[in-house]
């Protein structure tokens, strides 16, 4: 093993390996006996992993240890020549999510119209709501569903580049932006001018909204960004870059709203 190989860089291997063999963190993990946590706390480097599980892991990836810690390990040497390979599909769909402004327009109103009387839900509040909403969707569905671009910033994900839309959808006359005050301190809301199109929203998406809103809706300002902040996906990502979609899945309790059969004994 190369001595100064971190425990970062063995996971990131492992996980480019896994998802080069189109398995999933609950399928690996099953297979070698260890929870689907472990797996995602071993792929994120936050764990060592101890030599059985690097057996099993190899065994199961059809890779010696010897080639997942060379130093010369590269994921282009197990591909065809001039193709592209399954990691590389999937980095380029998680970092370049398809938005969808159709979708975004029926979401942003559905979530206006369940919070129009709320007062606490200003420009910081629902863009969490946003938030939670496209990145519960996606570790449940493994699809997005606004499709939104989230970048780190401090007070929590904000979503990226929404001006213009919200900016048409103020001239079209589906909403309005008011600026007001909510105990002291300025705030910038949107009043909901129109009612969603239900039948735009699957009733999956329906759902994951509904939850949403409900559990987080009458939090303040600094406590859904205190609480975005303990989010694995905003904690892993360096300060302005883009939030990757894939983290979601490496989320624990109370985080995560996937059902992953974590007992498995390790």
């Amino acid at each position: 093993m190369d001595a100064q190989m971190t425990k970062k860089e063995i996971g990131q291997r492992i996980a480019r390996l896994r998802k080069h063999k189109d398995l999933s963190q609950q399928e690996l993990a099953q297979r070698i006996k260890i929870s689907r946590s472990s797996l995602a706390q071993l792929e994120l480097g936050n764990k060592a992993i101890n030599i059985l599980e690097l057996q099993r892991i190899s065994h199961q990836l059809g890779f010696s240890i010897d080639y997942i810690l060379s130093k010369d390990f590269t994921i282009e040497s197990i591909t065809s020549s001039g193709k592209k390979n399954k990691d590389e599909k999937l980095i380029e769909r998680i970092n370049v999510p398809d938005f969808k402004e159709g979708k975004f327009e029926n979401v942003f109103l559905y979530i206006l119209n369940q919070t129009a009387g709320e007062p606490n839900v200003g420009e910081t509040v629902l863009y969490k709501l946003l938030y939670f909403s496209d990145f519960n969707y996606y570790e449940l569905y493994e699809e997005h569903l606004t499709g939104t671009t989230y970048r780190k910033l401090p007070f929590g994900p904000v979503p990226h580049k929404l001006d213009a839309i919200i900016s048409i959808m103020i001239s079209e006359g589906k909403i309005q932006r008011i600026k007001t005050e909510f105990h002291g301190y300025p705030q910038t809301r949107y009043i909901p001018l129109e009612n969603a199109d239900l039948t735009k929203l699957r009733a999956s998406e329906k759902q994951v909204l509904d939850q949403v809103i409900q559990q987080m809706s009458n939090w303040s300002a600094s406590a859904i960004s205190n609480y975005s902040h303990k989010d694995i996906p905003w904690i892993t990502t360096k300060e302005g870059d883009v939030i990757n979609y894939e983290l979601a899945f490496y989320r624990e309790p109370p985080y995560s709203v996937r059902n992953y059969n974590d007992d498995i004994e390790e």
